[in-house]
């Protein structure tokens, strides 16, 4: 399907962190980033439990969400492949993709490389309504590469780094520079695994993990600009997570996990909407409806307006110019609402997931977002099933919000093969 209504659709792409979150309150701050694709869970199993893997059992998605799980990997060698529709309400031709393959090539190493592809569909530009259409054809991609080394017989760490290229750059006028914009970044990640517990009715096993990513440079889609000032941060964050495995059998395992995670950017400290001013009651008469205090309302309205804007305009050349490096330092205090504002910027996610026989998988997540740092909250539903070598899993978004999510009712796919020798670490 082709689109005419490019500023909406990038729009909803640059703000997917907001979700198109229409916030009434004065001093909402809602943290926007550059390449914000980079955030979206791209295989339904992380999807099924409400967009979390930091610290689940190993797969071969786990480039995304902790490569150092690659060190416990099960399966010596995996591929994967993933799907994505996005907007399915809008249009039918933008999606998130994803492959990956990686190899534990001994016992206490693998590697891993990714490929992340987030395509628009096609879009006409046209200066005229009679004019013959430009097609293009916007796009966003991340390739990455990991290493993972076991650093004892229960943890493991891992680096990665990331090649960013964002081509959303559309021509206009007589202009044709849609010179795509590029960075990289770096993630450093760690996970835990423990030793198997015995309890009266069921074994335990207990998983940690953490991860920074997309740590890098500020991404910059205005080929003029030769400085930091109009570029976009990353969306660096924070990822904690915890699981519990409870080995009921030989053939049953349930798992909950838990997850939270934090933007490593700074909190924007401007307004988003100047102060509104009620009529007043000049005459003292009980009645401020009289022209003459309408029109001073308004002159005070108009005064403030001004005010917020040359306020917002300053404020905002100030956080322009905050670096990345100092961006993900500041971003742990810098909320001006205080500690409370930056408890709010932390989002959670429950999940659990039923396993049977390995071959069998049902999950159920929620996820949780504060209303005022960008109103996410949905429900997800998930299913898997294994048979030898391949895998397929699938999974569902329902949204718990007043906020319209972009994958609100779309089924996501994803299929890995694992292949090679096993591995027996637990």
């Amino acid at each position: 399907m082709k689109k005419i209504a490019i500023l909406f659709l990038l729009a909803s792409l640059q703000n997917i962190n907001a979700q198109q979150t229409q916030i009434s309150t004065q001093d909402s701050r809602v943290i926007t980033t550059g390449v914000p694709f980079l955030l979206v869970a791209a295989d339904a199993r992380a999807a099924g439990l409400a967009d979390q893997g930091v610290a689940t059992s190993p797969d071969a998605f786990s480039q995304q969400w902790n490569p150092a799980k690659y060190a416990f990997a099960t399966d010596k060698q995996g591929f994967t492949a993933s799907y994505t529709p996005y907007l399915t309400d809008l249009v039918n031709d933008i999606s998130l993709g994803q492959a990956t393959y990686y190899n534990r090539f001994n016992e206490r190493s693998a590697f891993a490389v990714s490929l992340r592809y987030f395509g628009l569909g096609e879009i006409e530009l046209r200066q005229n309504a009679d004019d013959e259409p430009q097609i293009v054809k916007p796009n966003e991609l991340a390739l990455d590469g990991s290493y993972a080394l076991k650093l004892s017989e229960r943890f493991s760490m891992s680096v990665a780094g990331r090649y960013i290229r964002s081509a959303l750059r559309i021509p206009s006028g007589e202009s044709t520079d849609s010179k795509p914009a590029s960075s990289f970044a770096v993630d450093i990640a760690g996970y835990y695994v423990g030793e198997e517990a015995a309890f009266s009715d069921f074994n335990g096993r207990l998983r940690l993990g953490f991860n920074f990513q997309n740590m890098g440079p500020k991404i910059n889609y205005d080929a003029g600009a030769s400085d930091d000032n109009s570029a976009n941060f990353l969306p660096a964050n924070l990822r904690i997570g915890a699981g519990y495995d409870f080995i009921l059998d030989d053939f049953n395992k349930v798992t909950l996990s838990v997850e939270l995670a934090k933007l490593l950017v700074p909190t924007p400290q401007y307004r988003v909407d100047p102060v509104s001013v009620e009529p007043v009651d000049l005459n003292g008469d009980g009645d401020n409806t009289d022209p003459d205090e309408t029109a001073a309302a308004l002159e005070q309205y108009n005064s403030n307006v001004t005010a917020a804007n040359e306020e917002n305009a300053s404020t905002r050349a100030d956080y322009n110019k905050i670096n990345w490096v100092s961006g993900i330092f500041s971003s742990f205090g810098d909320a001006p609402g205080g500690f409370s504002e930056e408890l709010k910027e932390f989002t959670y996610s429950i999940g659990t997931e039923y396993l049977y026989q390995d071959s069998f998988a049902f999950r159920l997540g929620y996820f949780h977002e504060s209303p005022v740092k960008g109103a996410r909250k949905f429900f997800s539903l998930g299913a898997g099933f294994k048979y030898n070598v391949v895998k397929v899993d699938v999974s569902y978004l329902f949204s718990a919000s007043k906020v319209k999510n972009p994958l609100e009712n779309t089924l996501r796919f994803s299929l890995s093969f694992n292949f090679g020798d096993k591995y027996d670490d637990y």
